[in-house]
């Protein structure tokens, strides 16, 4: 298309706008003509009469770049439901070419990108990104969804290779099809493997595993200048670390090969109740020095007479047909409430998929799209203690609403990608506070409470997960979270997105 009919489209972005093309005069772009009935967006209007010469056209897409008032809105909010901030355009990418060449066009025009997973169970009225503060969110700029990538390329014996846009769900039915399973899954599984990949990706296999990232073999990036590259342990090394939990600074992951595990047919499940706290820290901490169990969580609920807090281990122990394992060995010598104790033998993948009920009853209830204020920290183990006291102090039953609070152990050598920093201790806490407030709740003193809690945190020794909902976020505390390892977050995004255009919605002043 010349540039001359460029500049004759219509800039209004109405229903079903294609772009065509960016206008780098008035810094906005040029769509298809919208139907009769579509409104102008003042911002994203543009002079029709600056010229041939301002119009740059858009390289060749597999797939397409809209403008659409309805598409813009959905990928301007996320999971958390507390920021807004949408995007000027949306990249649905037909191939890992087009990402590719959105991102050079993007870096020619100083267009900020980010990656949007759009995760969620499949119905489009509930896919969001499942950031929960603006993370993946690109004001202004372009907001890939990776919904495009969403590809399995191959499952070998231990190995998967998949595009970004592919949910832990769908990996997992893949994967267990052939008897293999992703050694860490998260929680929920309807979550983008390259979202996950791109913050670190946590669930109850960490004890064993260490975050997804660290199941990782090699990454396909694309860069803030627009290449391509394909990085590993032993080849471009310093941008496989890079993105790896990097939050999307130094470059956009298209596609990864990860490890597998083989799969076992089935779970027993155990459920560990405490009422004195440095019983179940005591116990957390022995179950997963003795690898008692294949995973090992647990979470913090107000007790029965809502006077204070109760404390879970939920341990699981997966094998094969009729050889179920010994209940009483496994609760030997622990100082839980043993009347309480509850076993449920159950299927992997019932297991694996265990939060899609409570996620039903969430949706059921309109509490899914309420704002979330989520918090996830992670605790020196000899501070865990002191640090849980206060929050459970300061908690209410109004914080949670229907929500939890999971708190649970982990070896810090298990991870290994520098990126995901954590407390210098042998062993840690992970503590996470995943809100489903009732309507009517106060989301600003949320937040406020939010931060005093991580800086409660950073003061005795803990690091965050880039997921959470913390404000005001400074350079110093980036710096102070990265710590001796910032000179390497500073030297990736110079050099590999040296516009500075990914994934702004992150806050990683760098």
């Amino acid at each position: 298309m010349s540039k001359s009919a460029l500049s004759r489209r219509s800039v209004v972005v109405g229903a079903a706008a294609t772009v065509v093309g960016w206008n780098t005069v008035g810094r906005s772009w040029a769509v298809e003509a919208p139907t009769p009935d579509a409104a102008p967006d003042a911002e994203a209007a543009a002079d029709t009469t600056s010229g041939a010469d301002a119009l740059a056209a858009l390289p060749r897409l597999d797939g397409t770049l809209v403008a659409d008032t309805a598409t813009l809105a959905r990928f301007g909010g996320d999971f958390g439901h507390l920021v807004t901030a949408a995007p000027r355009a949306v990249l649905r990418p037909g191939s890992v070419r087009d990402v590719a060449s959105l991102v050079a066009f993007a870096r020619r025009h100083r267009i900020p990108v980010a990656m949007n997973g759009q995760s969620g169970t499949g119905d489009a009225a509930e896919l969001e990104s499942h950031s929960s503060y603006g993370q993946a969110g690109v004001r202004g700029g372009v907001a890939i969804d990776s919904r495009g990538l969403d590809r399995i390329v191959r499952i070998t014996p231990g190995r998967a290779v998949v595009e970004a846009g592919v949910t832990w769900a769908q990996l997992t039915d893949a994967a267990l099809a052939k008897g293999w399973m992703p050694p860490c899954l998260t929680d929920y599984l309807h979550l983008s493997v390259g979202g996950t990949l791109s913050v670190g990706g946590i669930g109850g296999g960490v004890q064993r595993y260490g975050f997804q990232v660290d199941t990782v073999e090699s990454v396909d990036v694309v860069t803030g200048t627009g290449e391509l590259v394909t990085a590993s342990a032993s080849a471009n090394r310093e941008l496989f670390e890079a993105v790896l939990g990097g939050g999307g600074q130094a470059g956009l992951i298209v596609r990864a090969t990860l490890r597998l595990v083989r799969a076992r047919e089935r779970a027993l499940v155990l459920n560990l109740f405490y009422d004195d706290l440095g019983a179940y820290l005591a116990d957390q901490k022995k179950l997963m020095l003795e690898r008692r169990f294949d995973l090992q969580v647990g979470d913090v609920s107000r007790n029965a007479a809502g006077t204070g807090w109760r404390y879970k281990v939920e341990g699981v122990v997966h094998y094969d047909g009729t050889a179920a394992p010994d209940r009483a060995k496994l609760v030997r010598g622990l100082r839980c409430v043993a009347a309480d104790t509850t076993f449920t033998d159950q299927t992997a993948r019932e297991y694996a998929y265990r939060v899609d009920a409570f996620a039903g009853f969430l949706k059921g209830a309109g509490l899914w799209s309420q704002p979330k204020p989520w918090m996830s920290l992670f605790l020196p183990a000899s501070a865990t203690e002191t640090f849980m006291r206060e929050a459970t102090a300061l908690l209410t039953p109004e914080d949670l609403g229907a929500g939890l609070l999971l708190f649970y152990p982990f070896r810090t050598d298990v991870f290994t990608r520098p990126m995901t920093v954590m407390p210098d201790e042998p062993v840690g806490f992970h503590f996470d506070l995943l809100s489903f407030p009732f309507p009517g709740a106060d989301h600003a003193a949320a937040l406020r409470r939010n931060r005093r809690l991580y800086d409660r945190a950073v003061q005795l020794g803990g690091k965050r997960y880039l997921i959470g909902a913390i404000p005001d976020v400074t350079h110093a505390d980036w710096r102070r979270h990265y710590g001796t390892r910032w000179g390497r977050v500073v030297a990736a995004k110079h050099r590999f997105d040296p516009a500075g255009i990914l994934t702004p919605g992150q806050g990683i002043h760098s």
